[in-house]
C-alpha cells in the first residue's frame, strides 16, 4: 500500500464539505488503529471509546457494524497499515451552536510508519516540551479533533528525539505528544492522572489491566519531571507503536527493565508484531 485509501460516509473520496463542523471547529473524534494481517487490532476497545466519547460530546455515533464493515473492507489483504476513524458532528450553518445534522463518518487507511525497529528494542530519547496542555475536565481523556497543543509541541524539534513529553499548566507530566506515559518506581507502575487533560489511550487501559493481572502495584497519580528523573524505568504506549521503552530523558539513562519486559510480553498480540522487538 503506497497511498491513503479513504471512505467518506461509505463512499470513496478525499474531501469533506467546507461547512462540516469537524473542519470548522474540530467538533469531532478520531481513533487510530494498527492493522496487522488484514485485522484492525483492539477493535472492540477502540469502538467502546469512540461510542463513549461521542456520547460525552452529544454526537450520534453510527452503529458499530457499519464502522466494522467499512473498516474491514479497507483492511482486507493488508499486511500492515494504520486505520483512522473520524466522526464529526456533521455540517451546520455559521455559529458554534450545535444543530441537528447527520454526522460525518470517515474511514481511511494509511501505510505503516517507518519507525526504526530499535525504538521498540532498545528504547528512545525523549524531551520535555515547552507547550503545555490546558486543563479542561469535561474534555479530559477524549481523543477529540482539537490537537493544536500537540501540533505546537511536536513542532518544537526536528531530529534527535522520538517523542516529547507534555506538562499541564500546573507542571504535572501528562503524556507524550502522541503517546501515554508510564514509569516504574521500586517495582510499582505509575501513570499520570488524566482527569483534567490528556488522552486516555486504549493501550494505556490495556497496560493497566495487564499490570493488575500480574499483581504489580499500580498508581494513577500526579507526576512531575522530578519523578521521571528518579524512575527506574520509563516507557510509552499507543496503538501504533505498541510499547517503546525510554532510554534517555534529560541527562538520565534508563534500562529496558524487568517491568517493561513483563508488560511488553503481557500485551503480546494486542499490538502489531512490527511494533514489538
Amino acid at each position: 500500500m503506497s497511498a491513503v485509501v479513504c471512505l467518506i460516509n461509505g463512499r470513496a473520496g478525499d474531501q469533506v464539505p467546507v461547512r462540516d463542523r469537524g473542519f470548522q471547529y474540530g467538533d469531532g473524534l478520531f481513533e487510530t488503529i494498527a492493522v496487522c494481517a488484514g485485522r484492525p487490532l483492539l477493535w472492540e476497545r477502540h469502538m467502546q471509546r469512540l461510542s463513549r466519547d461521542a456520547a460525552r460530546l452529544g454526537i450520534a455515533a453510527p452503529p458499530e457494524p457499519l464502522w466494522r464493515a467499512e473498516a474491514h473492507g479497507l483492511c482486507r489483504g493488508v499486511a500492515r497499515g494504520v486505520l483512522k476513524l473520524v466522526l464529526t458532528r456533521g455540517g451546520s450553518e455559521r455559529g458554534y451552536a450545535p444543530a441537528e445534522a447527520e454526522p460525518t463518518r470517515v474511514v481511511s487507511l494509511a501505510p505503516w510508519p517507518d519507525h526504526p525497529p530499535a525504538h521498540a528494542q532498545d528504547g528512545v530519547d525523549v524531551r520535555l516540551c515547552r507547550t503545555t496542555l490546558a486543563c479542561h475536565p469535561r474534555l479530559a481523556g477524549i481523543k477529540h479533533l482539537n490537537r493544536l497543543e500537540q501540533v505546537l509541541a511536536r513542532g518544537e524539534w526536528k531530529d534527535g528525539y522520538a517523542e516529547g513529553l507534555m506538562l499541564d499548566e500546573d507542571g504535572h507530566v501528562i503524556e507524550g505528544t502522541m503517546s501515554n506515559l508510564f514509569l516504574v518506581q521500586r517495582g510499582a507502575l505509575l501513570t499520570p492522572d488524566l482527569s483534567r487533560c490528556g488522552v486516555a489511550g486504549v493501550v494505556r487501559d490495556l497496560v493497566l489491566e495487564k499490570a493488575r493481572a500480574l499483581a504489580l502495584p499500580v498508581h494513577v497519580t500526579t507526576l512531575t519531571p522530578a519523578d521521571l528523573l528518579t524512575a527506574d524505568e520509563i516507557f510509552l504506549t499507543n496503538s501504533v507503536i505498541g510499547l517503546w521503552p525510554v532510554k534517555r530523558f534529560e541527562n538520565r539513562d534508563y534500562p529496558v527493565g524487568k517491568v517493561t519486559h513483563s508488560i511488553r510480553d503481557a500485551i503480546g498480540d494486542a499490538v502489531c508484531p512490527a511494533a514489538r522487538c
